[in-house]
């Protein structure tokens, strides 16, 4: 018997409960795993419901459990399983083997009593049998005559059964007593209750358990086996059957945990429009999509979830592998092609602030497969799709949702909870046009025809891109890390996301999985100076405008938090989608962060040094006023983080890298207190604004210290933080910052240090030492870009290029960079795109550029 044999509401219900985040799997025994046989000693179960049952417990957030009326002691030598899996014998009432001894004297002597009775009857009834319990007695007329057990059964009822203190339990060709009480139901709930269970399946085939039946509800599944009336909602032939069914459940669930063959993060490209991101497969498929923001719930998070977590897919009618995947050169629109079959993909910037729109054509000579199957909320609502003559509806959710796709015939199908749309296409006649438009119910043509929509939105990257000044090494690259950077801006607020998604690990299967969908002000400052230094300085006036707003909402500076959403409020508290199983089944998948309510006491300085960065920009584009190059808003807020580091900076903190563990004196903190400051005496002398006495004093303050208690002598090296021998990546920057001269042998040495303790290959950690969370994580390229930088500022310019080229060779085939890298396995891992990442490879092609000897920090 296959899957394919078992009743395809079965499968349905099963494949729908497999994706629980905790699941319990219990069963009887007789007549379940185990057929029913003459003689109960050789009722050994299948092996394949063993094997299936042993494995469910192997799985994470999976609990297996055998409800039977049998002796726990006798369950658990017959059945062979495995200590995983839970055992409780005597229709619920033993949950340990030893638990006779909590009887008390008179129920005992009831038992006795009892055994005497029952014993009388069997001597009287050929053929009957009596199978005593620590806490019960069975009579057992299976392999009676029918009268004989008739007889038999009818002496007990109306003899022992009838004494008081005796629990009655009648089963197929069975009677019990028991002298405690005895309910399969109540033990499938203590289970459920102590595993924290958020569903349960249940197998079984007698009248006694359907009190486990009748416990069940909501998402749980009751399976009855073989004939006869029952609570359970499914039903199957027999015992082979229920081997099929664990097995399916097994494979479903075990699926389901690894993510649902999750693509590869550096092969992932980004749709991008002023204030929308989307992610796309190399096959086209849209892997995720958040509305209305980008740090709003999923539409689409099959990158977390598999297919049951929300996709919209593309493939021709005859499967194959597309031949390429390719930016539009200049945009972010993105053409995947097969050998007949193209599908370009965009995002409309025309649309209503309200709006969240994704436009794709497919264009071809062959038949093609679209399936369309949002899951607003990730897929913590359920939807129902209905079709109109110009496309799709989508209900079920607050805020409207539609596709607009004239002339295509769709079918609807629904697993219980969820509709899902397909479509054969036929793009030979002409091209077809699938419009997704969020927040709106309209499905009418839109104003401007789809040839001109996407020439707007092509023209809005295209024309900023024309107007940079890239570095000459690897142009390519560098105008598609320019985009990227562009692409994670969002226009309507000014701020500037750290990536596009939440979750995606640091290290496969494990539990570092954070959100980034925010912005953080040093990422944020970071990536606007990047824009800067190519040209472009629209994007940090919008977000220094962006910091001033979230100012004014604090009674100080020196309470700006290390991040804010995208409209600069605070963060709610972080929180846990169970519901979804993670990409490649690393769990939690979380949104919000945690991070939100730390002390990170190095925000200042980046902010400080966009302002900086900035001024000189505008003085070398012919702004010769000291006022226009440098306004008073800037200044203002340099003033502002200037005081925000004279009150803070002395604090221990938890550094940039947000370990959730006790703040410590992280050196690079300090080195950012002393940055703002520097920076802010720089502008004043550059641009004639006037300064506090004291500024010049807190500056070498914390530079003294810095150099004093950063410096270790037993490693050799600046570390992480004053109190140990830790090394750091970030401590590059006390020469990167200019805190010490480049030249001073204690930075070499720091820079040795660092690439002997924490390269390795073409990538570099940021640090080794325990930071209180379970799990590793890949290099990041960001350190891999400061040490190349750090190798030119101590002239080992081809360690510099050897880095930079290896670097190159990491980013994905569409030239993006996710946060991470793990060159064991050699994939990418972390949030995707990271602006982090694509900042530092532009500013190591920018140095790699420029002469020997022009070389700054």
């Amino acid at each position: 018997m296959s899957a394919q044999d078992l009743p395809l509401e079965l499968r349905r219900a099963l494949s729908t409960v497999a994706r629980v985040p905790r699941l319990l799997v219990a069963s009887d025994y007789d007549g379940t795993i185990a057929p029913i046989v003459s003689d109960p000693a050789k009722a050994y179960p299948h092996g394949e419901s063993v094997r299936a049952l042993r494995a469910l417990t192997g799985l994470s957030g999976t609990t297996a459990a055998v409800i039977s009326g049998r002796a726990l002691r006798d369950l658990a030598a017959l059945s062979r399983l495995p200590v995983e899996v839970q055992l409780i014998g005597s229709h619920g009432s033993e949950f340990d083997v030893g638990f006779v001894h909590a009887i008390d004297n008179d129920a005992k002597q009831l038992l006795q009593e009892l055994i005497t009775a029952l014993a009388q009857i069997a001597a009287e009834n050929p053929g009957v049998t009596v199978e005593t319990k620590p806490a019960s007695i069975a009579l057992h007329v299976r392999n009676a005559g029918p009268e004989i057990g008739r007889r038999a059964l009818n002496q007990v009822r109306q003899g022992p059964a009838c004494w008081v203190g005796v629990q009655v339990t009648e089963g197929k060709a069975v009677i019990e007593l028991a002298v405690i009480p005895t309910d399969k139901g109540s033990a499938l709930d203590t289970i459920r209750h102590q595993e924290g269970a958020s569903a349960a399946v249940f197998f079984g085939d007698d009248v006694t358990d359907e009190k486990a039946f009748r416990m069940l509800s909501g998402p749980d599944v009751g399976i009855k086996v073989g004939e006869g009336e029952s609570l359970a909602r499914y039903r199957v032939p027999n015992t082979e059957a229920v081997s099929c069914a664990l097995a399916f459940l097994l494979e479903e669930r075990r699926t389901w945990l690894a993510g649902a063959s999750a693509p590869r993060i550096e092969r992932l490209s980004m749709l991008s429009s002023p204030r929308s991101v989307a992610l796309l497969t190399p096959e086209a498929t849209v892997t995720w999509f958040c509305h209305p923001e980008p740090d709003s719930a999923a539409v689409f998070a099959h990158l977390l979830g598999g297919p049951q977590a929300g996709h919209f897919s593309i493939a021709p009618e005859r499967p194959g592998l597309p031949l390429s995947q390719r930016y539009i050169d200049g945009t972010m629109t993105v053409e995947t092609r097969w050998a007949k079959l193209q599908v370009v993909d965009y995002l409309p910037h025309d649309v209503a602030p309200d709006r969240t729109d994704l436009t794709r054509v497919i264009t071809g000579d062959t038949r093609a497969v679209v399936t369309f199957a949002p899951r607003p909320e990730f897929g913590q609502v359920p939807v129902t799709i209905e079709a109109e003559p110009n496309g799709l509806r989508v209900r079920g959710t607050n805020d409207p949702t539609v596709l607009r796709s004239p002339g295509v015939e769709w079918t609807i199908n629904t697993d219980g909870v969820h509709s899902s749309a397909t479509a054969v296409i036929d793009p030979s006649q002409g091209p077809v046009i699938l419009e997704l438009r969020c927040g709106t119910p309209d499905l009418a043509p839109a104003m401007t025809s789809e040839p001109e929509r996407r020439r707007i939105a092509e023209s809005y990257w295209s024309t900023w891109a024309a107007g940079l000044e890239l570095p000459p090494l690897k142009p390519d690259l560098m105008k598609r890390s320019a985009l990227t950077l562009r692409g994670l801006v969002h226009a309507p607020s000014g701020s500037i996301l750290a990536a596009a998604t939440t979750s995606l690990p640091e290290d496969i299967g494990g539990v570092r999985n954070w959100d980034y969908r925010y912005c953080w002000l040093r990422d944020a400052s970071m990536t606007a100076s990047a824009l800067v230094s190519l040209g472009s300085l629209y994007e940090a006036e919008e977000f220094l405008g962006w910091v001033h707003r979230v100012l004014e909402t604090l009674p100080g500076p020196e309470r700006l938090h290390p991040l804010y959403t995208l409209y600069g409020e605070t963060l709610p508290p972080e929180a846990v989608i169970d519901q979804l199983p993670g990409y490649a089944g690393s769990r939690p998948v979380r949104v919000g962060n945690a991070a939100n309510m730390q002390v990170q006491l190095d925000v200042f300085g980046p902010i400080v040094d966009l302002i900086a960065t900035l001024a000189h920009a505008r003085e070398q584009k012919g702004i010769s006023d000291p006022r226009q190059a440098l306004p008073d808003q800037d200044w203002e807020l340099v003033h502002a983080m200037v005081s925000a580091v004279q009150r803070r900076w002395h604090e221990p903190d938890h550094g940039i890298w947000e370990i959730r563990g006790n703040p410590r004196h992280h050196v690079y903190s300090k080195v950012m207190g002393w940055l703002t400051i520097d920076r802010a005496l720089t502008l004043a002398q550059k641009f004639d604004r006037p300064i506090h006495p004291e500024w010049a004093a807190l500056r070498d303050q914390i530079a003294d210290e810095v150099k004093t208690k950063g410096w270790n002598d037993e490693v050799q090296s600046f570390t992480a933080a004053y109190d140990g021998t830790d090394l750091d990546a970030a401590t590059l920057h006390i020469g990167l910052s200019g805190l010490i001269d480049p030249s001073d042998p204690r930075f070499a040495a720091t820079v040795v240090a660092t690439e002997a303790e924490l390269r390795s290959g073409s990538t570099v950690y940021r640090y080794h030492h325990d930071d209180g969370l379970p799990g590793g994580e890949g290099g990041f390229h960001l350190c891999a870009a400061w040490l190349v930088e750090a190798y030119l500022l101590i002239g080992k310019r081809s360690d510099a290029e050897a880095l930079f080229a290896q670097l190159v060779d990491v980013a994905g085939p569409t030239g993006l960079l996710s946060e991470e890298y793990d060159p064991v396995a050699e994939r990418s891992l972390g949030n995707h795109p990271q602006a982090y990442s694509h900042l530092g490879l532009l500013r190591c092609a920018q140095l790699l550029s420029q002469p020997v000897d022009a070389l700054v920090s």
